[in-house]
């Protein structure tokens, strides 16, 4: 299983973007990255800082983690190609009538796994598939 660093993350996106921007080529993984930074230019300045990786962003100080929001676009985009809770496919297409935009109904879904995930983390307790699942589609016919 492949278990990357804080900074291996970062520079991952710090360097699938650069790649995009330079029309270098690609994995399919990094184009996947490059696409969802392209939803996010409020990312684009930090992105091609050369110090990015080493940044701080402290919930404390109102900051949202850029690099923990584009990893969870990640791991969503990841749980769709496979259905994996059983499920987040169909709820994710739901929200994403509701919505009629795919950017925007991803964010519903980051929500929710972010929620789930805390959950999991203040309880101790593995992930509730079953609850993440349901979450989403709470947030489809809202």
């Amino acid at each position: 299983m492949f278990d990357p660093s804080r900074d291996q993350a970062r520079q991952f996106f710090i360097s699938a973007w650069a790649k995009h921007r330079n029309r270098e080529v690609l994995t399919q993984l990094e184009i996947i990255a490059a696409d969802l930074v392209a939803h996010h230019p409020e990312y684009h300045a930090l992105l091609e800082d050369p110090d990015a990786v080493s940044k701080d962003f402290s919930p404390e100080d109102g900051q949202i983690n850029p690099f923990l929001h584009l990893s969870l676009h990640l791991a969503i985009e990841e749980q769709l190609s496979i259905n994996q809770p059983p499920g987040i496919r169909e709820a994710f297409e739901a929200c994403q009538g509701r919505h009629g935009d795919r950017h925007a109904a991803l964010h519903d879904v980051l929500d929710c796994l972010g929620e789930t995930i805390w959950k999991a983390q203040r309880d101790k307790a593995p992930l509730d598939g079953r609850a993440y699942v349901e979450a989403v589609r709470k947030r489809a016919s809202n």
